[in-house]
């Protein structure tokens, strides 16, 4: 374990892919050097006339399953662009490079499929790409009674408390009556929701058959403490009635944790990247939700539920999370939680960092939260008792630090700075029992030369994963030359410069954060571009953003933002919030920029264009430029 004497800093990083070069481009753009002055705009896209007609769809693929709702997205290319082209009977422009982007109706359940008609002076090519809808059982408001045996709630797998509340539910005709029976032999009705499901695109079983206009389904549901669902002996089923029918359907024994003894687990990750300061266990709010702690290896807890892969945890009196199943081993029956109570708050300054060191005998859950110049730490299961608080140094960025016991085992800590929080760490030190908040400073800036000194981690964005563009173009490959030009102009103006990816070849996303870190970065920037989900007009959801993940990064993500709306001209998108793997390590401030939209053609061959790519590399660096700014010592006249 990596004790507080041996962390190692890191400098900034920034994300970026690499582009493959076209192939079939008659008149291609002359390269730009760098203009005197911002031009904002896309370059022309290049015109491609007279090659020979090659149709090449690349979404949706062949079979596909389409998950929107009425309208979709078709794009690829054609190889050349003097052709006219109609999907499924639907006028729909080509850009001079044979790129297209048509959004269309869903094709009908009759016909499942896009039809692609090309065609040039006498010259007529067709192609035909299948699709999917989604699959569901009918079930018609007559006949013989029938249900969806796939619908039943709970799920095999669920572990819950005893009196916890489960939902029960069911997908049956509206008209039915739907019961549960519990291990106590009670029939309890399930309550219809409001509203009919609205009918199935596909009835099931076709994927190419006519809409089934006879479904008349409804989820009926109601909520059970978790004993009446876990005797197997008497095991819970549900109960349909319609007329003279009635189905019978088991339902999943809940296994229910025991009421007079506590089930406790050890929080491991499962990454092998880096260092245990590295390994943290993300924890949820929801199942399968979106990240909000970091908790530490080896800090133990309750287990209070288990369900579709993850495990719910206590962290104290009042909040219950969910983490990953295999970011857990459970202790053996009968192991104690241990009490964790602080002694005083210890500060000790050194030239990069503050560290805020607090006995709690055991690894306690936590949260820190950034505000302004404001550091919160959360502890929970945690009860302070802090008599003694030396400060030693007389430090000048922590200034003041309070203490507030919100609930019996709930301590919330507040660090007030002299300056906007710049980055932190969270330490378990073993050998004193402590945790520490290590508090970074930032750096040394001189306004002239803002980024001269500072370590930037420049993160070119994928592989794996990854958007692609009508003519093929990969969003790894096409920003990695945009990296590849941040890095340059950053060692121009005096900055180390850190590549989380020095190839076309993939680079996980804990391994990328772990480079920047292992690197002292001082900021970490990842390059991308977007591209949207089924059901998603692309022609009015299109231009420029970029996010952030802690607090602390948003000063960051602004500038740059605001850099590259002024060279792109593209709709601007803002500045957001996002659960961004890339940006959740918090030595450093991050931003993740979203250029523009690989799958419109224009903007794909915009990022075939060298003096667009770098236009990209110069929104950034300035936009680091400006952000560092605000760090610099302020001139009295």
């Amino acid at each position: 374990m990596q004790k507080p004497s041996s962390l190692v800093l890191l400098g900034a990083v920034l994300v970026v892919s690499a582009c493959a070069r076209p192939t079939t481009v008659v008149t291609p753009p002359t390269p730009m050097v760098a203009p005197p002055a911002i031009v904002a705009g896309l370059p022309a896209v290049p015109a491609v006339r007279g090659a020979p007609i090659d149709v090449r769809v690349r979404y949706p693929a062949e079979n596909q399953l389409l998950t929107s709702r009425d309208s979709n997205f078709v794009l690829g290319s054609i190889g050349t662009g003097d052709v006219s082209l109609t999907i499924n009977g639907q006028a729909v422009p080509v850009a001079p490079n044979g790129a297209f982007l048509a959004w269309l109706p869903n094709p009908p359940a009759g016909a499942l499929r896009y039809d692609v008609v090309v065609a040039r002076t006498a010259d007529t090519v067709r192609r035909t790409v299948k699709v999917r809808l989604p699959v569901r059982t009918t079930l018609p408001g007559s006949g013989k009674l029938r249900v969806d045996s796939g619908s039943v709630l709970p799920v095999r797998g669920m572990w819950a408390k005893r009196d916890d509340y489960v939902r029960v539910s069911l997908r049956a005709p509206a008209n039915a009556i739907v019961m549960v029976q519990g291990s106590d032999s009670v029939l309890r009705p399930l309550v219809r929701g409001t509203g009919l499901t609205a009918a199935p695109t596909v009835p099931a079983g076709d994927g190419n058959g006519d809409a089934n206009r006879d479904d008349m389904s409804s989820v009926f549901s109601t909520d059970l403490a978790a004993r009446l669902l876990a005797d197997s002996a008497r095991a819970p089923r549900l109960v349909a009635i319609r007329g003279a029918d009635t189905v019978r359907l088991a339902v999943p024994i809940i296994r229910a944790l025991p009421a007079d003894t506590r089930v406790l687990a050890m929080l491991r990750s499962t990454s092998t990247i880096g260092s245990d300061t590295d390994r943290v266990v993300n924890a949820r709010t929801i199942v399968d939700g979106t990240y909000k702690w970091m908790l530490l290896n080896g800090t133990i807890v309750e287990v209070t539920g288990r369900a579709q892969g993850y495990t719910r945890i206590r962290l104290d009196g009042t909040l219950d999370v969910w983490v990953d199943n295999n970011d857990l081993v459970l202790l053996p029956e009968g192991a104690a939680m241990p009490r964790r109570v602080t002694g005083g708050f210890r500060v000790t300054p050194s030239a990069e960092w503050v560290d805020v060191a607090i006995s709690t005998g055991d690894r306690p859950a936590h949260l820190v939260e950034p505000d302004g110049r404001t550091l919160v730490l959360t502890l929970y299961g945690v009860q302070a008792n802090p008599e003694i608080s030396p400060i030693f140094g007389n430090d000048t960025l922590v200034r003041r630090i309070s203490w507030d016991q919100v609930t019996s085992d709930r301590v919330r800590i507040t660090l007030t700075l002299s300056q906007p929080v710049f980055g932190w760490q969270s330490i378990w030190d073993d050998s004193r029992r402590q945790f520490v908040l290590r508090v970074r400073r930032p750096p040394l800036i001189d306004a002239a030369n803002p980024l001269r000194g500072l370590t930037i981690a420049v993160d070119p964005g994928h592989p794996p994963a990854g958007a692609t563009g009508p003519t093929g173009l990969y969003e790894g490959d096409a920003v990695f030359p945009v990296g590849e030009q941040v890095a340059a102009l950053l060692r121009a103006r005096g900055a180390n410069v850190v590549m989380t990816r020095t190839s076309l070849a993939p680079v996980g996303l804990t391994e990328r954060g772990v480079t920047a870190r292992r690197a002292n970065a001082h900021a970490f920037i990842s390059i991308h571009l977007n591209a949207l989900p089924d059901g998603v007009n692309p022609f009015t959801a299109n231009g420029t953003s970029t996010l952030f993940y802690h607090q602390n990064s948003e000063p960051l993500a602004r500038p740059v933002q605001d850099e590259l709306m002024k060279r792109f001209g593209l709709r601007d998108l803002g500045v957001h919030y996002q659960n961004l793997a890339v940006a959740r390590p918090t030595w450093y401030p991050s931003a993740l920029a979203e250029g523009l939209f690989l799958m419109l053609p224009e903007q794909e061959a915009a990022m075939r264009d060298a003096g667009f790519q770098r236009k990209y590399a110069e929104g950034l660096v300035v936009g680091l430029e400006r952000y560092f700014r605000i760090f610099a010592p302020v001139l009295q006249p």
